[in-house]
């Protein structure tokens, strides 16, 4: 999983001038989907709603600072009871307490804060910006670096996750496992090392196919957008915009190498026979696009996430245009592992496996022929059902939503006009068909289909008391001895390496994994290890 990562920019999705081998590697082996949208373009909700497989105002969590109860069911809880080992490495933004979720084990802690610190505040005038909002110094200020957080972070998470792989090998007692791998890249800051850099050249990357638009021409969030992060103070140079997508692009390429790595770790331990591999993002970046950055927006830069799923073994390259969620891979990971239709019922989760679609990860190529509810003339009617995706944090005073079924993409929120895109006819976005009386019945039809998924209004008055609760829970907390909820990794160093009482040889002799490529099955025998072999993933 990828931070801030936006399909569109990426080669298995058609861009072909940022490098990023790896991925389009995967997306060459399995199945890729098209349209792919997060269900809250924002880091904690969309991650929440995607592991509870349940809408993020269904499981209160609104915001960067909302906490996903321990009580709520996650996919990670489901696959844990059928027998999983479920292991995290990485971020995962959990808010609260609770920092494993279902995981069993968790290898790192996270990059950012598991405090209420960042509670949004629908009360405050819209321009009354709090310190934690984003700003323009990302864009200002990428960089060439020896080292710096996120990178530090990123490494120790591909290096906690190969060394997992290599103990599910070396350990195997026959047991399926869940490891989620989690980056914080190509999340702002930029500031990647210059080899990344180098890949590029900063005069030929392109500028934004659509350039900054004058207010008059944004849409009201959009708007609010920009000027929560100080975008309509700057005026950027073309040289600083190029300087902005260099640095995202360098990012790109960094993460692409340490999904190498796993991969690698898989292929060499024989595991990626039996296994699974998916790809996803929590969001995506506008990266400059219509003169707006980062993300927090229903439009697709903001809200359209890669996702390609690999069949144990690889499969043939396969693309689906059929619009689907995040919400959809807990249930289908749920399918995969063997719990059955009736246990993936039971799971309540608002979403639909995507397994009919798979299909076996064959050639055929899927459209939205074989997929769409709502076809170009605006017709109902379809096998899969519409992506919702909702946005109730900074930025907003009021519950904002989304539906896409087929073509049609519908953007409602009580304080704005509706903006209704044919995606077919106008993939950027630019023409809002809303006010067309030619397609009242389409923003009518949409709109009584995100009404029977979502009350807006009471989600508004759920999250202006959830909002007022958690502010005192943070003025209460900011007070006297501070007991963090922050997670500690536990090292249990009495299980690592050469110990006394133990047996030098066969302690070498069941850690070594010979380079091979063997048949699959035929890399080592099962041998009984610890149950955990430590704490800190080695």
């Amino acid at each position: 999983m990828a931070d801030q990562l936006a399909a569109q920019w990426l080669p298995a999705y058609g861009h072909d001038a940022v490098h990023a081998p790896q991925i389009a590697r995967l997306a060459s082996q399995g199945v890729a989907f098209d349209a792919a949208y997060c269900q809250f373009p924002l880091c904690a909700p969309s991650r929440g709603a995607m592991l509870a497989g349940r809408y993020a105002s269904r499981i209160g969590v609104y915001d960067n600072a909302a906490e996903l109860a321990a009580t709520v069911p996650t996919l990670v809880h489901h696959l844990r009871g059928a027998g999983y080992r479920t292991l995290l490495s990485g971020k995962m933004h959990f808010v609260g307490p609770d920092q494993l979720h279902g995981f069993e084990r968790r290898l790192t802690t996270d990059i950012y804060p598991a405090s209420a610190d960042w509670v949004p505040d629908w009360r405050r005038d819209i321009s009354d910006a709090l310190p934690w909002y984003h700003t323009m110094e990302s864009i200002l200020t990428p960089a060439r670096c020896v080292a710096s957080m996120q990178t530090d972070y990123d490494d120790e998470v591909c290096f906690q996750a190969v060394r997992a792989v290599r103990d599910l090998a070396r350990y195997d007692d026959g047991e399926p496992f869940l490891l989620v791998a989690s980056f914080t890249n190509p999340h702002d800051p930029w500031e990647i090392p210059g080899r990344y850099w180098d890949l590029y050249e900063e005069t030929s990357i392109e500028l934004p196919a659509v350039p900054a638009l004058a207010d008059v021409q944004l849409d009201p969030h959009s708007r609010r957008l920009r000027a929560m992060c100080g975008a309509d103070r700057v005026q950027l140079s073309d040289e600083q915009v190029r300087r902005a997508r260099h640095g995202y692009y360098a990012a790109i390429s960094y993460l692409d190498e340490r999904i190498g790595q796993i991969l690698d770790a898989l292929r060499e331990t024989g595991l990626d026979e039996s296994t699974w591999i998916v790809l996803t993002a929590d969001h995506g970046e506008f990266l400059g696009e219509r003169g707006l950055w980062y993300k927090m927006s229903f439009l697709d830069p903001a809200a359209r996430v890669p996702l390609i799923m690999r069949p144990p073994g690889g499969g043939v390259a396969t693309r689906v245009s059929v619009p689907v969620s995040l919400l959809d891979l807990g249930p289908t990971l749920l399918e995969l592992a063997g719990l059955g239709s009736d246990a993936v019922a039971a799971a309540d989760m608002d979403g639909a496996s995507l397994a009919p679609l798979l299909d076996d990860a064959g050639a055929t190529v899927l459209d939205d022929a074989g997929g769409t509810v709502l076809d170009d003339a605006g017709a109902m009617g379809s096998e899969r059902p519409p992506v919702i995706c909702e946005y109730h944090a900074e930025g907003v005073t009021a519950p904002a939503a989304m539906i896409r079924q087929g073509a049609f993409k519908l953007i409602v929120c009580e304080t704005d006009p509706d903006q209704l895109y044919h995606l077919h006819d106008d993939p950027a976005e630019l023409t809002n068909l809303a006010g067309d009386p030619a397609y009242a019945d389409v923003v009518t039809r949409l709109r009584l289909e995100l009404e029977r998924r979502l009350d807006l209004g009471a989600i508004g008055e759920r999250v202006l008391a959830s909002q007022h609760d958690r502010r005192v829970v943070e003025r209460g907390l900011a007070r006297g001895v501070h007991t963090a909820w922050d997670y500690e990794p536990r090292v249990d160093a009495s299980m690592q390496y050469v110990r006394a009482r133990s047996d030098l040889y066969e302690l070498q002799r069941r850690a070594r994994i010979e380079m091979s490529d063997p048949a699959p099955g035929q890399l080592r025998e099962a041998r009984p290890g610890p149950a955990h072999a430590n704490d800190d993933g080695g």
